[in-house]
């Protein structure tokens, strides 16, 4: 018997990116945008394109180690950007999903009140989720397949 899942594909995370894009600029002004890595890498370029925001950073947070396996915590890997770099700024935090919601509730208090204000944006929020995103494009409790890691990584050719 196989689990029913959420399947993205990348026609529908152009679509994702702009709704979600549109959603924001109405409500909000960021100044940068910061993904959380490896996920919320795509989403955050994404969004720095649609929404004409040139300052994108990264920072790379671990919490899953396989399919439904995760970290007792998230824990933030280095490098880490210095708060100081993001003072005075609107920043908003791009993911792909708010899962558990701890790691994006660890990342926005790592920025706590080193900067303006902070935002967080997902394509995919779930309903048990501790923490809830001011910006989501859906909601769903099913497993999400994202176009980028459905597929195993490639292998040298032999």
């Amino acid at each position: 018997m196989t689990e029913e899942r959420e399947i993205l594909t990348y026609e529908m995370f152009g679509t994702a990116m702009r709704e979600l894009a549109q959603e924001i600029i109405d409500d909000y002004q960021p100044d940068c945008v910061l993904s959380i890595a490896r996920g919320g890498l795509l989403i955050g370029g994404a969004l720095g394109y649609a929404l004409g925001i040139k300052n994108v950073s990264v920072i790379n947070v671990e919490f899953y180690t396989d399919i439904g396996e995760h970290l007792e915590e998230p824990m933030m890997l280095p490098p880490t950007p210095k708060a100081v770099d993001l003072s005075g700024m609107r920043v908003l935090v791009a993911d792909d999903v708010a899962d558990t919601g701890k790691t994006l509730e660890l990342v926005r208090d790592f920025l706590g009140d080193q900067v303006v204000e902070v935002r967080t944006a997902v394509i995919y929020h779930k309903p048990n989720s501790v923490f809830k995103p001011e910006y989501v494009w859906r909601e769903t409790d099913k497993w999400i397949n994202f176009p980028w890691s459905t597929l195993p990584p490639v292998e040298p050719s032999k």
